[in-house]
Parts: C-alpha cells; sequence; structure tokens
C-alpha cells in the first residue's frame, strides 16, 4: 500500500507558536512512518514553510504543496497541532476545505465559535450549562468609575481578566482589587482586543479529554489541576509549577457528572477530532471554564498524560484522528 503524505501544521501567529511547535514534534513522533510520509509545515507570519532536513521549502497556498528536490509532495490529510490563529480560529480550516485538504480539528465555524470564549458561553448558557458571572470590554472603552462601580456589583473580587480570543493563560490575570483591574485588561489588551472579566469561582479545576473518530463521542479520564499558585497560568502550564493528576481525586458521582458535561458540549459545538473541556467544581458542581479544540500535546501537556491513563497509545489516537479527516472529505 502506497503510504498516505500527511503535514503535520505547527506555529501560527501569536504566542502560543513556540507550545505548538512542541505539540507538532509530538504528532511528528508518534506517527508511523512504515504508514505515512510525515512533513513538517511551519505556518508562521513570516511564511508557510515545509522543513526538511534543516532545510525550509515554501508551501505552494494555491493548492497547498510543495517543491522539494523538483518533486511536487501534495498532502491527503493535515494533523493540525497549530494553537490559536489561524489554526485554531477557523481561518486555516476554512481554507483547506475550499481546497479540499482534510484536517484533524473540528471545521472552520465550531473553530471560530470556540474560539471566541465571549460566544461560546453564549451559545452554551441557553442549555443550562453551569458558568461564571461574565462582562466583556472592547478595546477604547472608557473604564470610568460607574464601570467600576457596575462591575463590583454583578462580578465582585477575585474576578478574572483574559483575552476574548487567546489560549495557554496569555494576558490572564487574577485580580483582588478595584486599583489593578485597568493594569489587568491592558495586559489582556495586548493578546486581543476584546477582554473578558470572569467571576472567581472557587473549587478544584479539571479538564476532560474528548474526542470522536467517527465511532462516537469518547471521553478520556478526568485531569486535576492543582496550580501552584493563585491559579494555573502560563508559568505553570509549561514550567511544571502545577500538579496535574490523572484520574482527578474526585468522587465517582463527580466524575460522571464532568464526563456527561463533558461529552454533552462536544455535541452541543458539534466538535471533531481531540478536544479538551475545561471545568471548575463550584459548590459540588462543574462550571465550565472553555474549550481547546487545538489542545497541546507535548510532553508537559495534560491530553497525551489522559491517553495514557485511558490504556490508548498516541501513534494510535493520532492515526485514527487523520483516517477520520480523511473519510469525512
Amino acid at each position: 500500500m502506497q503510504k498516505k503524505n500527511i503535514a503535520v501544521l505547527m506555529g501560527g501567529y501569536g504566542s502560543e507558536y513556540e507550545i505548538s511547535l512542541n505539540s507538532g514534534d509530538t504528532v511528528m513522533s508518534a506517527l508511523d512512518s512504515k504508514k505515512y510520509n510525515v512533513y513538517e509545515v511551519h505556518i508562521l507570519k513570516e511564511g508557510w514553510f515545509c522543513v526538511v532536513d534543516g532545510y525550509k521549502y515554501d508551501i505552494d497556498k494555491s493548492d497547498f504543496s510543495v517543491g522539494i528536490n523538483t518533486e511536487k509532495i501534495s498532502f491527503s490529510s493535515c494533523y493540525n497541532t497549530i494553537h490559536g490563529t489561524p489554526g485554531e480560529d477557523g481561518k486555516l480550516q476554512a481554507y483547506l476545505e475550499l481546497i479540499g485538504i482534510p484536517q484533524t480539528s473540528c471545521a472552520f465555524y465550531e473553530s471560530a465559535l470556540t474560539f471566541n470564549k465571549r460566544d461560546t458561553l453564549s451559545v452554551l448558557k441557553p442549555y443550562g450549562v453551569p458558568m461564571a458571572k461574565s462582562v466583556y470590554v472592547n478595546k477604547g472603552d472608557n473604564i470610568s468609575m460607574e464601570f467600576k462601580n457596575s462591575l463590583s456589583m454583578q462580578i465582585g473580587y477575585p474576578c478574572f481578566v483574559k483575552p476574548n480570543r487567546a489560549g495557554s493563560s496569555f494576558g490572564v490575570s487574577k485580580v483582588y482589587k478595584e486599583g489593578d483591574l485597568e493594569q489587568a485588561i491592558d495586559l489582556a489588551f495586548k493578546e486581543d482586543s476584546e477582554v473578558l472579566i470572569e467571576s472567581f469561582l472557587s473549587g478544584t479545576e479539571v479538564s476532560v479529554g474528548v474526542y470522536n473518530f467517527g465511532d462516537g463521542i469518547k471521553v478520556l479520564p478526568v485531569c486535576e489541576i492543582v496550580p501552584d499558585g493563585d491559579f494555573f497560568s502560563l508559568d505553570a502550564k509549561y514550567s511544571g509549577k502545577s500538579q496535574e493528576i490523572v484520574p482527578a481525586r474526585i468522587s465517582q458521582v463527580q466524575t460522571d457528572e464532568v464526563q456527561q458535561l463533558t461529552s454533552a458540549i462536544y455535541d452541543l459545538l458539534n466538535l471533531k477530532g481531540i478536544a479538551r473541556i475545561d471545568f471548575i467544581f463550584h459548590e459540588g458542581k462543574p462550571h465550565f471554564v472553555e474549550v481547546n479544540t487545538n489542545p497541546g500535546l507535548s510532553k508537559e501537556s495534560i491530553i497525551p498524560r489522559q491517553f495514557k491513563a485511558a490504556g490508548i497509545a498516541l501513534s494510535d489516537a493520532f492515526d485514527k484522528a487523520i483516517q477520520f479527516s480523511i473519510k469525512k472529505i
């Protein structure tokens, strides 16, 4: 059987590009070289490149092919490991769909929707999904005393200030008092022109992997997150300054509840491939925090640990993701 050419997409245009490169390396290492010709493809602001033996070859954006030593390489599927724009917000998905190349993430609309925290909350709220109280700020809005007083009444302190369209905790702050609010908003604006301010939810934080490779929605073992600090910050996520315990130290009733809610949200949002959904058990109930449609896959990341706990090899999971993407076209 002829081997299929698979492009592993990594990088991106935002702050998360280095994390994405690590995720891409995990996929590159795990895919079966006897079954696939695997190509490392960097999607960066400065250009799109296929990297072979340290050399960069330009991607032809007219058909997403690459010329290497007089040979034109086309791809059967793309394994999408990009965190942030353009690989997690729908732009790359729409482009690949237009030219007829499958990719392993959800489709462009679902990607755009879930990348926008505000819009995701708006979709899930009518279905009764528990979540924090929230307000929104756009760049240029007047952070007046009236706004601060209203925020104090609606949200209270402490609260979280987040970029609306960013991941990996870039630009996220926990704010304890009114005097620190504007500085936190300015930090978030460095990542996005829209900012989400959410009420603080006290309780156990968990993250749940979920996937569908064509044979139904499957939920992975729950991961409990114990940050070494106030919250699961960027530093805590990628510098080992947190405990990520799989399976989570919660009751079987809580495990069943959060896994069922994870499956329901995955279904409601019409997701595809591997995703990760985060919750906080506030007052005993799982409250939705956010969904990651291209979750981290590096050795420090949660999804690989959850697959291991489920007894599923990453090579098998990634292979099924690719095969399902090809069948969907």
